[in-house]
């Protein structure tokens, strides 16, 4: 994962959509059974702004930002089904987030606006990490153990994370999804409960 350099006391913060129980539970226990050294430190999540340095005196702007970003988003149905790897551009495995692309596509470009804007290395694709800058062997192993992993949950909100000094990702602010969502996107959200 490639971090921003900090100055003076800017933190590193991320916003995510946390993946709920029991599916976190079952994907963090996959990734630290996996092998990876990061599983503790990083709740399963799928990323609308990776790791960006923030000045602490931005906080607000930073916050009033993300809380309108939620109220004008509606829940939305996303179903986690296979697996996928980013190599040979980056060793990563992860869990394909099979529907509920377009609703991730559009907090993250919401999110990406702002005091948040910022130009993306590559084209956002939502996903949910489950090995990083492991061997080849174990991505492999991840994908394999991971392809019929099959989860359907509602998105209601997401997440500030702010990594600490010692590495650990933590939950600094939830925001609610509060928009109004058309009569299908309703039905699905139904369904799904």
């Amino acid at each position: 994962m490639k971090l921003p350099e900090l100055v003076g006391d800017q933190v590193i913060a991320g916003v995510a959509i946390t993946i709920p129980e029991p599916y976190g539970s079952q994907l963090q226990s996959a990734r630290a059974r996996l092998g990876d050294p990061q599983a503790p430190a990083i709740p399963p999540h799928i990323t609308l702004l990776g790791p960006t340095a923030i000045d602490p005196a931005d906080g607000s702007v930073v916050d009033a930002h993300l809380r309108a970003v939620a109220a004008a988003h509606a829940p939305f149905v996303v179903r986690l089904r296979g697996t996928g790897t980013f190599r040979p551009v980056s060793p990563v495995a992860f869990v394909q987030v099979a529907d509920g692309i377009a609703g991730c596509e559009q907090l993250e470009a919401a999110v990406r606006q702002g005091p948040l804007a910022q130009e993306l290395r590559f084209h956002y694709h939502p996903h949910v990490t489950v090995a990083h800058e492991l061997s080849d062997q174990q991505l492999d192993d991840a994908m394999d153990e991971l392809a019929d992993f099959d989860a359907a949950f509602v998105v209601t909100r997401f997440h500030c994370y702010v990594r600490g000094d010692d590495e650990v990702w933590r939950t600094r602010s939830e925001y609610r999804l509060t928009g109004r969502a058309s009569r299908h996107v309703t039905d699905e959200v139904r369904a799904a409960d």
